[in-house]
């Protein structure tokens, strides 16, 4: 199917760059592009982010439609490659899920969205990966898609995620009616005869709204936003701490292909149909994993003092052997203490347990504690 695809190769600078230097952004390279890690400050950042609204450039993610060719059934298709529901999903609800391999490892963590008739040029789903392995998705899901499905990858598109308890506010003076959103919805609005596709979700555990906007028009909306007193753009750090607050994991980092997704403790990402019907990537697998119980387990983790343990740092056993790994780690301001994510043995895995860890010649004692550490604060 690798002439159904209109993909254009991997731009290496994003449609804000000049907007974040003009800023006074620090710059850092990831995932093949130059990103803004912070303005005045990681700490500051993600304070305000908590108790108002930040604008974060997530453009660098990739945008991808799913078009029905000849009367493919997209859902279908997709169902043969993501553990979730799709058939069941309503027009403008979105799902998280996962691209699974054949032996049940995660490729990717993904959100999907079905489309209501009329969004994209009549596409059946719009579906945002990982910025990092966007390439290898795209690759993925070509090779396994039948021909009937077409996929497009949309990257004359910007993307911003606004969030914060105050996004809405500010959001809601410039287009109108997205107060109407509630958690993992998404639809179609206009802004000064802009197109924009909104939907209401995030990855700061705060309440928001991401925002799919033409490119040529990214620079006037993101000005627009911060001209609003709730809103200062945030950078990749605070991104990092507010999403590790919140218990989420990153792909790359607290996921990859050696991790399934009852390791990960993702298992609300299979839907209760498909786990009946045992028929996407890995279910043998992951199925024994639901039922017995994984080898490692994903936790969150308290760190005793104030040095943070960093993505890397061992978990020991009671005879100092290495026996997991931290995965995420840092100082986290709205907790107001050191936290980490790490995979750990099953019995290591019950909230409460005291488990070391060694880093740089140091051992430190963490506890492991049901995640999130802060409530997340969506509106459904």
């Amino acid at each position: 199917m690798s002439d159904q695809i209109d993909f254009i190769d991997t731009i290496e600078q994003l449609p804000l760059d000049a907007w974040h230097r003009a800023r006074g952004a620090r710059m850092v390279e990831f995932a093949d592009y130059h990103m803004p890690i912070q303005y005045e400050g990681i700490m500051a950042e993600h304070l305000w982010t908590r108790e108002s609204a930040g604008l974060f450039d997530v453009s660098h993610m990739g945008q991808l439609l799913l078009f029905a060719e000849g009367g493919a059934d997209v859902a279908t298709a997709l169902e043969a490659l993501l553990p979730g529901d799709l058939k069941g999903l309503g027009a403008g609800r979105m799902r998280y899920s996962l691209l699974l391999a054949d032996d049940g490892g995660i490729l990717d963590d993904l959100m999907v969205t079905r489309l209501p008739e009329g969004a994209f040029d009549g596409a059946a789903f719009y579906m945002v990966v990982n910025g990092a392995v966007k390439a290898d998705d795209i690759a993925h899901l070509v090779e396994h898609l039948p021909d009937e499905v077409r996929l497009n990858h949309l990257d004359d598109q910007a993307l911003l995620a606004l969030q914060g308890p105050r996004a809405v506010d500010a959001l809601a003076r410039l287009v109108p009616g997205i107060e109407t959103l509630v958690f993992m919805t998404a639809a179609t609005f206009d802004w000064n005869g802009t197109p924009l596709w909104i939907s209401r979700s995030g990855y700061t555990g705060e309440d928001g709204f991401e925002i799919s906007v033409p490119a040529e028009t990214v620079e006037a909306l993101a000005d627009a936003l911060c001209a609003q007193p709730e809103v200062k753009p945030i950078g990749l750090g605070a991104r990092d701490s507010l999403r590790l607050e919140a218990g989420l994991p990153l792909y790359g980092h607290d996921l990859d292909p050696e991790t399934t997704p009852v390791m990960a403790d993702l298992g609300f990402a299979l839907s209760k149909r498909r786990r009946e019907e045992a028929s996407f990537p890995g279910a043998p697998r992951i199925l024994a994993e639901r039922e017995t119980g994984p080898a490692l387990k994903r936790v969150g983790l308290l760190v005793e003092g104030k040095q943070p343990v960093r993505e890397g740092a061992a978990v020991l056993d009671r005879d100092g052997g290495e026996v997991g790994k931290v995965t995420s780690g840092g100082f986290a301001p709205s907790v107001g203490a050191p936290i980490a994510m790490a995979y750990v043995p099953l019995a290591m895995a019950v909230p409460g347990t005291n488990v070391q860890l060694a880093q740089r010649g140091k051992v430190h004692t963490g506890i492991v504690t049901a995640m999130p550490f802060i409530p997340h604060r969506y509106v459904r």
